[in-house]
Order: structure tokens, then sequence, then C-alpha cells
């Protein structure tokens, strides 16, 4: 038998799934990747049997009719027509296809919940550079001791070809979203239960360090500036991120400045399940995003792959002719505006260690497998008994091949409270910049006064 597969297998027999430094593959399995049977990240490039997952063809090529650069994305798919709908009343039916915080969606929203199934679009890629990155790179990356960290890492997939549960969530945390650096302007929206909101309007900007040859420290994974430009009363705070690529040996850094304090000060508290900044106590540091930040309190399994009915081309989420209040309702986003469609994913399930602390016991994990975005997550509490459902609603911005998503949403399944980040639609213009390379020396505490004025 493969010496790689006794090794994971007796990784995960003693609890420590992902933790040997067992990433890289042979080059005769990376000569896999960009075959017929594997995409150059490492899908399956097949389709499924009975046809309702096509066969990958390389994704979205082209521009739409109708798209302007530098204007908002035009929807490629606004001809499809939904094949069905999945409600309260035939939930049961589409089940084996759904998570279990999916199926709780419809009976804690009965009369309003639904899903409207559309025909699956493989739209996802990245640019032909980075296929070669990740061939070259997935027979050099390994983890470090524990699985906390990654060496040799310059590929933003570094395990194609996963064997264990942390390496498909390495897959996640590093994926691919801009060559050098990023600057896009949103809101996150805390929702109560009776469908009342108060949007925070963001601004972000982020420079993928490991992607710099003066990157001023090789274990930096990217540096994050976000500015709170609305409310007036948060107006003008500011927080700041050093991520690192091995967080045990040198755990992340941030800081954050408060305007009306004028004060700069460390935030050791962004990290894990400290909160989520402006949030309502809503969501937790490390769920932005899905899942981000340090994996060493939890044990991670990989428990294999499935067919699931994924938030996926939610172009309707970006529409410039809506304003927030036609998406955002009482328990959940209209469903008028969502679109999900059958992909296959990764399972991952991911459970706190014995001597560790979180509010999540328990976390499943369902990663799309042609973009390594994490699409759903059901989160458990203490008791073991499922608290909240996230999912993570992709587009596809097929100008500079770039997944990203349109929206994230975070439902309380308990207290029907949920925050929704990343909408943009009352926005002016197109509000990613992928063209945005920073200067490092933006990125500073010392900086951070002089961003909270900008």
């Amino acid at each position: 038998m493969n010496k790689r597969l006794i090794a994971v297998g007796l990784a995960s027999l003693l609890g420590m799934s992902g933790s040997l430094a067992l990433a890289k593959v042979s080059p005769e399995q990376a000569a896999r990747l960009g075959s017929d049977e594997l995409t150059p990240m490492g899908a399956e490039r097949a389709g499924n049997a009975d046809g309702t997952i096509p066969r990958w063809e390389g994704g979205y090529q082209d521009l739409p009719a109708g798209y302007t650069e530098g204007e908002r994305l035009v929807d490629p798919f606004s001809a499809d027509e939904p094949l069905f709908t999945i409600t309260a009343e035939n939930v049961e039916q589409y089940a084996d296809k759904l998570s279990p915080g999916q199926v709780a969606m419809f009976r804690r929203y009965p009369d309003t919940y639904q899903m409207p199934v559309y025909p699956t679009r493989r739209s996802a890629r990245l640019p032909e550079t980075e296929y070669s990155l990740i061939k070259e790179w997935a027979t050099k990356t390994d983890l470090v001791a524990g699985g906390n960290g990654l060496v040799d890492f310059k590929a933003n997939v570094p395990f194609p070809i996963p064997e264990t549960g942390i390496e498909v969530i390495w897959n996640h945390i590093t994926r691919y979203r801009t060559p050098l650096g990023v600057k896009r302007r949103y809101i996150q929206a805390p929702v109560q239960a009776n469908g009342a909101f108060a949007p925070v309007l963001f601004e972000e900007e982020a420079i993928f360090a490991n992607r710099f040859p003066d990157n001023p420290n090789p274990n930096r994974l990217f540096v994050f500036l976000q500015r709170i430009l609305a409310p007036a009363r948060l107006e003008g705070d500011v927080l700041l991120v050093h991520e690192n690529v091995d967080q045990v040996k040198e755990p992340r850094s941030a800081w954050v400045y408060n305007a009306g304090q004028r004060r700069v000060r460390r935030a050791p508290n962004i990290a894990y399940d400290g909160p989520g900044v402006a949030s309502d106590g809503l969501r937790t540091a490390d769920d932005l995003d899905l899942f981000n930040g340090a994996p060493d309190r939890y044990n991670w399994e990989l428990v294999g792959k499935r067919e699931l009915y994924i938030p996926y081309n939610a172009y309707a989420l970006r529409r410039g002719d809506l304003v927030y209040t036609d998406i955002i309702k009482p328990g959940h986003m209209d469903p008028q505006y969502l679109r999900y469609e059958l992909h296959r994913v990764w399972v991952v399930e991911a459970t706190l260690k014995d001597d560790a602390r979180h509010i999540y016991a328990r976390r499943t994990f369902y990663v799309d497998e042609d973009t390594w975005q994490i699409a759903v997550v059901d989160h458990y509490d203490g008791r073991g008994e499922l608290w909240k459902m996230k999912e993570g609603h992709m587009v596809m911005h097929y100008q500079v091949a770039v997944p990203w998503l349109a929206a994230e949403s975070l439902h309380d399944l308990i207290s029907g409270r949920y925050v929704v980040i990343g909408l943009d639609n009352e926005e002016r213009g197109y509000q990613y910049d992928f063209d945005y390379v920073g200067d490092f020396e933006d990125f500073t505490p010392a900086a951070l006064r002089r961003a909270g004025r900008r």
C-alpha cells in the first residue's frame, strides 16, 4: 500500500488528522492535475452519473454581452430558469443533498424560506499562470508538525489532491483571490428577527504578502486593513491584521484604532471566537469568509465528498438596481435573488480539542471542489445541538478569473437573527479593485491613525 496512505490512516486513527507533514504529492500524482481525470485545481473533471453535474470545460471564459470594464458584473446566466424550488413542503425529497443546517432553515421559516435550484454551471476558473504554480508546488509544499502551518508554500492551492481534512481547510484559507492585492467596499448587516437592520459600511485593503518578492516576513500570508465608513458612531474606526501562515509559531497580530478615543491598541481578541467587528455578537472573528485564522483548536477529519445544493453564480445579489431592503428580509435574504446549484463538495468535520476553548464545539464544512471556497458550514454548540448555519454565495469575476463571494450569511437558528456580509448594491460603481497594489508601510500600527482620517 502507498506509504502516504498508511501514514494518513495512522494519523486519523490517532485523532491527528492533518497533523503529519505528508501533504506534498509525488510527481506522478501531480501529473493528474489538468488531465482528463482532474482539473488543474484538483476537482473531478467529469460530471456525475445522471448528468445533473456537468463536465468541467475550463470554466466561464467570456465577457458577457452588456459588461463594461470597471462596472458591475453582468449575469452571464440570466436566461436560466429554476429547475425546481425546494420548500418546507418538499424538503424531505431533497434532504440527501442538503446539509442539516440547510434543512433546519426550512423548519425555522416554513412559510417564507425557499431554495430555487438552477442548472449547474461549473463557471469557476483561475488564470493559467496559477494552474502552473499549483502543479509545480503540489510536489513541494508540506504541513508543519501539527498541521498549523505550511512549508515551501507558494501556490494558492497548496494541496490540490488532499488526503486529510486540514489540507482541505488550508486550500480554502490560502485560495487565490488576486495576484497581489485587492481593495473593496461592502456592507455588513446584523439583522434582527423582525427584519430590522442598520448596515455598517466597510472599506478593505489587503496585500497577499506571500506573493511579493519583498515580503518583509517569510511567515506572512497577508496584511489587511478594514476601515468603517458608516454609520457615524463607528466612522473612522480601523482594524489592522497581520496574518501569518503558521499562527502557532507566530500568532496573528491585530490592532484597532478607535476614532473617538484617537488611540491605537492591540486587539488579541480578533481571532478564534472573539466577537466579529460590528456584528452585534452574531459572528466570531474566525467565521468571516466562513473560516479564517489558525486551525489549531480543532481536530480535522476528512469525511469524504458528496453532492450538495450550494449557493453559486449569485450575480443577482450584486445587482445595482436593488437596495438592501429588497434583499434583506426577516429571517433570511429574499429567495427570489438567490441561486442554488448542485455541486460536489469536500466534507470536513472539525471537532474542538479537549484542551481548547471555542463557542463552536463542532463545525461541519462543505467545500466546493472547483474553487476550494467553503460553501456551507453547520455550527454546533457545546451540547452537540445545531446552532448556526452559514452560506457563501459565490460569483465568478470572469474579467480577472477570480472566484469570490457576492455575500455570506450566518443564521442563528435559535434566535432568528442573522448577519449578511458583502452586499454593495447601494454603493457607486464596481466595488472591487483587483489592480490594487498597496505599500507595506500603510499596514503598520503607526499608520493606523492616518488610515482612520482618510
